[in-house]
């Protein structure tokens, strides 16, 4: 199981370099975000071990039992799943990157709840580039006015925009709605923003070569979730 899964860490990191030099951009601008959801601690700590630093959570309560397991790790956590208000103190507490804010009121308790003594939020916009109904995020129509909102309130600083497009098997289509979304935060032209948080185990070259500066990678790093 170590080899394995320092094998698949190692591969991942490869298929960045890769990607990264396959677009013209320059090596180690992208960062890998290990997605832990389901797994267990010790297996994050594997990851840690043979040099992942950036490891994001989906559930709340699952992602708080390993920051008491792992707080002798130096390891920068990002809160990557649906927001709920009842959540946001503990977040807003103990994350130092949200993806997820798709909404003004979200943001506005993250703000208020941001503790005073952790520097502010890092907080990317997550956004409904393919229009599903099963999906949350704001749309691309909403983005310019949310972004103003949020770029406003103190504890925050708002980096840029987070997307899960419909999957596809086909590169080009998965280029697409990365360009779309990139091209939609650009046009706001807001000097804060230089986060994309695009791509995932199936899409990252893709994400990639639209711009991506995180890509969130649970499965190729750790295999199927149980």
């Amino acid at each position: 199981m170590m080899r394995n899964l320092r094998e698949r860490l190692a591969e991942v990191n490869r298929r960045i370099r890769t990607a990264e030099q396959a677009a013209g951009r320059e090596l180690g601008s992208v960062t890998l975000l290990a997605v832990g959801k389901t797994q267990p601690a010790r297996r994050l700590a594997l990851a840690y071990r043979w040099g992942q630093r950036h490891f994001a959570e989906s559930y709340l309560q699952e992602a708080i039992d390993k920051q008491a397991l792992l707080a002798n790790y130096d390891i920068t956590w990002h809160f990557i799943g649906p927001v709920q208000s009842n959540k946001t103190k503990s977040i807003a507490a103990r994350f130092a990157w949200i993806h997820s804010v798709d909404r003004l009121k979200i943001a506005q308790r993250l703000s208020e709840q941001r503790p005073v003594h952790l520097p502010p939020l890092n907080v990317c916009l997550q956004v409904n580039v393919s229009g599903e109904t099963t999906k949350t995020g704001v749309s691309l129509d909403e983005l310019p006015n949310l972004a103003v909102e949020v770029e406003n309130l103190p504890r925050l600083q708002l980096r840029g925009v987070m997307a899960i497009p419909a999957p596809s098997e086909c590169y080009e289509e998965q280029r697409s709605p990365y360009r779309t979304l990139r091209e939609a935060a650009t046009a706001l032209n807001l000097t804060s923003f230089d986060t994309y948080s695009f791509g995932m185990s199936e899409d990252l070259e893709a994400a990639v070569a639209e711009g991506a500066t995180m890509v969130r990678v649970g499965t190729a790093i750790f295999g199927s979730r149980n």
